[in-house]
C-alpha cells in the first residue's frame, strides 16, 4: 500500500518537482498540495495522511502548521522539509512533535528512503544538524531559583494575600470565616516558612513574588506592626 502524504510549500516550481520525485516509484501517493500553514492544516484535516511534509518558511509558518496538525491528530507523522540549518528552527520543530527535519538539498532517492522511515515512526534529522541539535538538547537547563512563597499551603497563601493588602488578623479572620487566634497561628507559620522577621517583610515578599498582583481590594495601608501576634486587631 502506498504511503499517503500531503505537501505544503510556497514555491510552485519546487513543489511540483518534489511531487514528481516522491511519486515516480509508485510507493507514495500525494493526496494534496498547499502553499501556506492554513492550507496544510486544512489538507491534513481532509485527508488524515500518513505524513504531512511541510516547508518551514511558508506563509503562516511551517512550525505553527506542524503544531496544529500534531495537536489535532490530523496526521500520523509530521516532517519539515527546509533550507534552514538554524539550530533554533530544528529544536522548535522537534519540540512541537515533528519527527523529521530534512534539508532540501537531499537527493530524491534519499528523500524517499527518509520518508519511508518516517512513515514507520522513525525520527530523522539531517546528519549535518543532528550533532548540533543533540548537543543543544543535552545542555543542562538552568535551575529556577526556589522561592519560599511556593512552599505555602493554599490557606496560608490566602491569608498572606489578605495581609499584603494591609488587613489585620481580625479582618483576615472575618474574611475567611476563621478565628483570630487561628490566623495568628497561620501567620507564625508563614513568617517561619518565608524567613521573614515580620508581616510587613512577608507582605513585601508576597508583592514581589506576585508582581504587585492584588487579588483582593486594598482596604488600607500596611499596618507597621513588627510581629504577627502583636498586629492591631
Amino acid at each position: 500500500m502506498a504511503i499517503r502524504l500531503i505537501l505544503a510549500d510556497d514555491h510552485p516550481i519546487f513543489r511540483d518537482g518534489l511531487v514528481q520525485s516522491i511519486t515516480e516509484t509508485g510507493e507514495f501517493e500525494v493526496l494534496g498540495v498547499g502553499e501556506s500553514a492554513e492550507e496544510a492544516v486544512a489538507l491534513a484535516a481532509q485527508h488524515m495522511p500518513d505524513i504531512a511534509l511541510l516547508d518551514l518558511s511558508m506563509p503562516g509558518n511551517g512550525i505553527t502548521a506542524a503544531k496544529r496538525i500534531i495537536e489535532g491528530g490530523l496526521a500520523k507523522h509530521v516532517a519539515m522539509l527546509t533550507v534552514s540549518e538554524d539550530d533554533a528552527d530544528v529544536t522548535k520543530a522537534l519540540q512541537v512533535g515533528a519527527i523529521g527535519y530534512v534539508l532540501k538539498g537531499v537527493s530524491a532517492d534519499d528523500l524517499r528512503r527518509i520518508l519511508k522511515g518516517i512513515a514507520r515512526g522513525e525520527a530523522h534529522v539531517s546528519p549535518a544538524l543532528a550533532a548540533q541539535v543533540l548537543q543543544i538538547m543535552q545542555k543542562p537547563k538552568a535551575k529556577k531559583e526556589h522561592n519560599p512563597i511556593d512552599d505555602l499551603t493554599k490557606r496560608e497563601e490566602e491569608i498572606l494575600r489578605l495581609v499584603a493588602t494591609g488587613q489585620s488578623n481580625r479582618e483576615v479572620a472575618d474574611a475567611l470565616s476563621l478565628q483570630e487566634k487561628t490566623v495568628k497561628h497561620y501567620m507564625t507559620v508563614i513568617l517561619s516558612k518565608l524567613h521573614a522577621r515580620n508581616r510587613v517583610e512577608a507582605a513585601v515578599m508576597a508583592h514581589e513574588a506576585w508582581n504587585g498582583e492584588k487579588p483582593y481590594p486594598l482596604s488600607k495601608p500596611f499596618q507597621p506592626c513588627d510581629v504577627a501576634l502583636s498586629c492591631p486587631t
